[in-house]
């Protein structure tokens, strides 16, 4: 995604809100159905928290500014506490 995101940001500047919006509505769509995948655990509703977020971005008439918010910041901050706690390190 991250990919995608800086090639559509380097072709046209002003492409960015539809290319946040894109990479925001894969993450959510990937965290959702990671999500499915999991128990009731302390990284699944992580994920599903992240998945939420980048929804509520995504909707935004600035994905971007949307997506630079606290709230946003604390969902990844807690997605890496909870995959830490079971032993697995994430850098986001």
């Amino acid at each position: 995604m991250k990919t995608s995101l800086v090639t559509a940001l380097q072709a046209d500047a002003a492409a960015a809100p539809a290319a946040f919006r894109k990479v925001l509505t894969e993450l959510d769509q990937k965290m959702t159905a990671l999500a499915a995948t999991g128990g009731d655990t302390a990284v699944t509703a992580a994920v599903k928290q992240l998945g939420a977020e980048a929804a509520k971005a995504a909707k935004a008439a600035d994905p971007a500014a949307a997506a630079d918010t606290p709230a946003f910041v604390k969902v990844g901050t807690d997605l890496a506490t909870a995959c830490k706690s079971v032993g697995v390190d994430v850098n986001f």
